[in-house]
């Protein structure tokens, strides 16, 4: 089974190298979109099978939390699983955050393997056995 993807990060940076980190995780990737704050995202989604959203928390005109609230009030949108991806990194609110909906979090900057980790437990997929090597000390 392929996989589509959805990045929401309102820096072009952040979203280039979370589509590198999804090239290297080894899943079976159909296709991967990309979205420069939640309100592009829930537009995307509502046109565009997705199976995964990869969102940042701070982003302009509708931000991470704001997206997966509006995502859990449409049916069709409600089940998508949302890793939230962003430097905060207190308890506190990363519970916060997970009980918010969130599928997963990853706190910026983070190891390849950690993002291909979370993925493929929010998808209960297994990678395609193609799993590429990772930079020893590389943080993304």
């Amino acid at each position: 089974m392929m996989f589509s993807v959805l990045i929401v990060d309102d820096s072009d940076v952040m979203r280039g190298i979370v589509r590198k980190v999804l090239a290297m995780s080894g899943l079976p990737l159909a296709e991967v979109f990309e979205a420069g704050d939640g309100l592009e995202a829930l537009a995307l989604l509502i046109k565009h099978k997705v199976d995964i959203v990869l969102a940042d928390l701070n982003m302009p005109v509708m931000n991470g939390m704001q997206l997966i609230a509006e995502m859990r009030g449409i049916p069709a949108l409600a089940t998508i699983p949302v890793i939230v991806v962003s430097t905060e990194g207190r308890a506190s609110r990363i519970e916060d955050i997970m009980k918010s909906g969130a599928s997963g979090f990853l706190t910026k900057p983070f190891r390849p393997e950690e993002a291909a980790k979370l993925i493929v437990e929010a998808l209960g997929a297994q990678t395609d056995g193609r799993h590429r090597e990772y930079p020893q000390e590389s943080d993304f």
